[in-house]
């Protein structure tokens, strides 16, 4: 009884769970925001630019600044105000002539240079509470339009990421601006042909298009038009100097390597030989005594192959001459003479006259030298072959 007790109470948990996750939860549908990607991921105007080129305008994005044609519109967000004096003097010109300037809180340097010119600054609060501020990153508040001070009947718009504590303030004429009970934090004034447009925010960027009242911020801070031209620029991301290199001077980057791979295959250890290795052919007796005379001639060694000569011819003769060791030296001569056929006079100047020969002389002198002793043999062999 006990056994089936406890099988009764664990059951009855188990089905008491599952009636209460049953009423207590729910299945839905949550739409998860994929992250960015392509051109997505690196472009923080990139839900922008298609949102005012569906609009009928045409947009671009920038990491450096081109001047455009004075009716076009200018966007600058994370953008050094001062960074360059000819940059930004150029930047007032074309306002001046005409353009539409639109600068949000990103402006990142040249800030007094900025109010100065434009007319229009960043008055900070007295009494600022950091706890309140840190408890709201993002606040959005409700804004009432205006055209040159004056209140439109039109409908409130949501501004979201603005900062709380300061506000917009201008010593010109606001031609229209955005307010709420703490002050202004969109406005635009007139300069010269232009006009510029401060956003104490930054509406533009990323995804903080798709909060509030932006997208309707953005035709209307920019007086969008069908058929403008919009051009975003941002200094905030940098391509890499591999990038920049690339992109500015890719055909000499593209010729370095092709000079560096050039000089490294020329100086790099080679799979075999330039030319095929010939067949190692065995040299004859024959070759190889030509090959030793001819460096004897060449090296001026002819004596030494000279009196080899000689001592050959003598031994050869006194193989084959009876007492041809006790003769003397005419009667030597004599003897090869009338046993070689060669005259005697040219043998006794063949050895007892080596003296310094040229090269042909030496040659010669060889050449009788190795007939006579050729002879003697030649004669010997005869001699025993009919005994």
């Amino acid at each position: 009884m006990k056994r089936h007790l406890t099988s009764f109470l664990v059951v009855g948990a188990l089905a008491v769970l599952c009636v209460w996750v049953a009423r207590n939860t729910y299945w839905t549908d949550v739409q998860i925001p994929t992250p960015p990607k392509g051109e997505a991921l690196t472009n923080p105007f990139y839900a922008a630019q298609r949102f005012v080129d569906a609009l009928g305008a045409r947009s671009a994005w920038h990491r450096s600044l081109t001047i455009p044609p004075s009716t076009s519109i200018i966007v600058l967000s994370s953008w050094q105000w001062n960074l360059s004096e000819r940059r930004r003097v150029a930047l007032e010109h074309w306002v001046e002539s005409g353009g539409r300037l639109i600068v949000d809180r990103g402006l990142l340097g040249g800030r007094a240079e900025f109010e100065q010119w434009s007319g229009i600054a960043r008055a900070q609060k007295q009494e600022v509470d950091r706890e309140d501020n840190r408890q709201m990153p993002h606040p959005c508040d409700r804004f009432r339009e205006e055209r040159a001070g004056i209140p439109t009947d039109a409908r409130l718009h949501w501004l979201c990421d603005f900062d709380a504590n300061s506000s917009l303030i201008t010593t010109r004429t606001a031609t229209w601006s955005l307010r709420n009970a703490d002050g202004a934090q969109v406005m635009r004034v007139d300069v010269g042909k232009g006009s510029v447009t401060v956003v104490n925010a930054k509406p533009f960027a990323e995804r903080s298009l798709f909060d509030g009242d932006h997208g309707w911020l953005l035709v209307a801070a920019t007086n969008l038009r069908r058929g403008d031209d919009i051009h975003f620029f941002s200094e905030e991301s940098h391509p890499s100097l591999l990038a920049l290199v690339w992109s500015s001077g890719s055909p000499t980057v593209v010729l370095v390597l092709v000079l560096i791979w050039l000089g490294l295959w020329r100086s790099s250890v080679r799979l075999g030989p330039l030319a095929p290795i010939p067949e190692r052919a065995r040299r004859s007796l024959a070759e190889q005594i030509r090959g030793t005379g001819r460096f004897a001639v060449r090296c001026g060694d002819s004596e030494s192959l000279h009196a080899a000569c000689v001592r050959a011819l003598n031994e050869a003769a006194g193989r084959h001459i009876a007492a041809y060791s006790r003769l003397s030296p005419r009667e030597r001569t004599a003897s090869l003479a009338r046993l070689t056929g060669v005259s005697q006079d040219a043998l006794s100047e063949a050895i007892h006259h080596p003296g310094v020969r040229r090269s042909f002389e030496l040659r010669e002198t060889i050449e009788l030298l190795e007939t006579a002793r050729r002879a003697v043999q030649t004669h010997a062999r005869s001699r025993h072959g009919t005994t």
